[in-house]
């Protein structure tokens, strides 16, 4: 007969609850993912804050790989962004697969606040590639496009083909975003990489009158130049 030692029980007590507790843990993680994941659709900021507090890391991605902060802003649930934004440990400069970083989602949607308080805990306006100021513009949102070059934002700021947020703006745009854009100083007479100019997207977008606003501003520089 096999007798077991007093050891030996002590020794397998001690590995199963060191199983137990590691499964215990496994499950809280697992539950804690789907609340912050859920309470972020929800705009539940009040379950962000608890997580966040227990120890939740606010950097998790989800199953395709986003950042909950990212997926705050594009829901929009702006309460629970604005939690993860105030929260010392979420990093605001993170991208999605797609480059895509927090405040090019709160330019492209209007958030002006939120942008707000983006830029002042460190994201990057001068974002390399397709940057905010790109994304404000193609959906003209003024006060995002003032707000992002008061913070010094650069206003001919080309994309992975040279495109510049005028370009955008002249085939996305409204004229307004135009007329703002030219007069913060954006280069009417520049191309991309496909030897476009805002002229040309204007025109592939069948808006004549946005083509002229700009032509005007070109013979208006070209004349200063005398």
């Amino acid at each position: 007969m096999t007798q077991i030692t007093p050891t030996g029980l002590t020794r397998r007590s001690s590995l199963a609850g060191v199983l137990l507790a590691l499964c215990a843990s496994s499950c809280a993680w697992a539950g804690s993912y789907e609340d912050f994941f859920t309470a972020i659709k929800r705009d539940d900021y009040r379950t962000v804050n608890v997580l966040l507090r227990r120890g939740f890391d606010p950097n998790t991605l989800d199953s395709q790989g986003r950042h909950g902060l990212f997926l705050a802003l594009k829901e929009p649930s702006p309460n629970v962004a604005a939690v993860l934004i105030d929260w010392p440990k979420t990093e605001v400069e993170t991208r999605t697969a797609q480059d895509e970083s927090p405040l090019m989602i709160a330019a492209l949607t209007g958030q002006y606040d939120l942008a707000v308080r983006l830029i002042d805990h460190g994201a990057d306006v001068n974002k390399p590639g397709w940057a905010p100021l790109h994304y404000a513009a193609t959906k003209s949102q003024l006060n995002l496009i003032q707000l992002l070059l008061e913070r010094h934002a650069y206003i001919d700021a080309e994309s992975p083909n040279g495109t510049t947020p005028l370009m955008m703006a002249a085939h996305y745009g409204s004229d307004e975003t135009v007329h703002l854009l030219l007069d913060e100083g954006a280069d009417p007479t520049l191309r991309n990489k496909l030897k476009l100019s805002a002229i040309d997207f204007a025109q592939q977008a069948q808006r004549p009158a946005t083509a002229e606003i700009i032509a005007a501003a070109i013979r208006a520089r070209n004349g200063a130049r005398w």
